[in-house]
């Protein structure tokens, strides 16, 4: 079935079955693999982008889903506040295996675009679905703070 899907500020016009997974038509039809694969079930967070602004899990998203909505991917999402979040990852040295890298920061910029100023209890709750198999999570939680400082 044809639709026409908006990612990263560009139209695309694609022919897939509507129940296929947003992921596999980012990575497999337009060859976007920052978003990456990891458990298919919606419960790791490394396929996190944003569907008009929010973070949503291309894993289990039906593309029919994000027809007529704005879908950013890692290799679309800008600003300041991304900014920020890319430079205290790499200033606080969060990456260690960087599988759930693109997925930990789109939540983060999500976070960051909500609440400017988030306690450790926003933090926590806004990233418990991302699972870092590195266990880097205090890393993650310092260098959000420090980009919500830079952001400003």
């Amino acid at each position: 079935m044809k639709l026409s899907i908006e990612v990263n500020g560009d139209r695309h016009d694609i022919d897939v079955d509507p129940e296929t997974p947003l992921l596999w038509v980012l990575r497999d039809e337009l060859r976007l693999t920052g978003t990456k694969y990891g458990c298919g079930v919606a419960q790791c967070g490394a396929c996190t982008v944003h569907v008009d602004g929010r973070p949503r899990r291309a894993c289990v998203a039906p593309v029919r889903s994000v027809v007529d909505k704005r879908v950013t991917t890692i290799e679309g999402v800008s600003g300041p506040t991304a900014d920020a979040v890319r430079k205290a990852w790499v200033s606080i040295d969060v990456p260690q295996c960087g599988y759930c890298q693109s997925g930990q920061i789109m939540s983060a910029v999500a976070l960051l675009t909500k609440i400017r100023r988030p306690s450790d209890e926003d933090i926590d709750h806004a990233m418990s679905g991302n699972i870092c198999r590195c266990a880097t999570y205090i890393r993650i939680r310092r260098a959000i703070h420090q980009a919500a400082g830079d952001a400003e």
